[in-house]
């Protein structure tokens, strides 16, 4: 058995369910980390950023499954859907720590995606994901379609780009960091437009 067949034998056995308790778990435990102090001097600034980080990484989990398992034939489909949905959690966490526990004022929040480019940016991206969330359950793909449903959630690419843009906006100085994140993003879209050519070619 190669190394490939196990990963997805592992898969097979591994329930999708996992992915959500993992990810709720683990929000927690940072909620937790943040509440006794342990996240630093501003456990509110720290934890809006570890829940954004996170988003932005399960965003970029999410958009390499399908390479995956064209290019390497590692199947992980079977998590695609929990994948997306524990990032729209974790966004909405992000989103939530930064209104209630930050800046904690309809008007300043307001005032701040008016006047904050990243801010506009990241409310943008969390805006996009907001109907993949909504329509990710098998009566959703019933009712719209196998094709209008997969179209609608190819919104995950713009909202991919502007959460990765949120972040460098957001962090002073030079950062490569975020810089890596925006990168493999691109490159990952870049082998989506790729296998399109490849199928419209044949």
């Amino acid at each position: 058995m190669t190394f490939v067949d196990r990963i997805n034998a592992f898969a097979r056995w591994l329930p999708a369910w996992t992915v959500y308790l993992t990810g709720f778990v683990w929000a927690a435990w940072l909620f937790y980390r943040g509440a006794t102090g342990a996240l630093g001097v501003d456990p509110i600034e720290a934890l809006e950023h570890a829940y954004g980080k996170l988003a932005l990484q399960l965003l970029l989990a999410g958009l390499t499954i399908t390479p995956l398992r064209i290019w390497a034939r590692v199947n992980l489909m079977k998590f695609r859907r929990s994948i997306g949905l524990v990032t729209f959690f974790y966004m909405v966490a992000h989103l939530s720590v930064w209104a209630l526990l930050d800046v904690r004022s309809l008007s300043r929040i307001w005032a701040d995606i008016l006047d904050r480019p990243y801010v506009t940016i990241g409310m943008a991206a969390f805006i996009l994901l907001i109907p993949l969330a909504i329509t990710s359950n098998d009566r959703s793909v019933r009712r719209l379609g196998a094709e209008v449903w997969c179209r609608l959630h190819k919104l995950v690419y713009p909202a991919a780009i502007l959460g990765a843009v949120h972040y460098i906006w957001l962090t002073k100085g030079f950062q490569p960091e975020p810089i890596l994140y925006l990168a493999a993003i691109l490159g990952l879209l870049a082998l989506r437009v790729r296998l399109l050519r490849t199928r419209l070619a044949r």
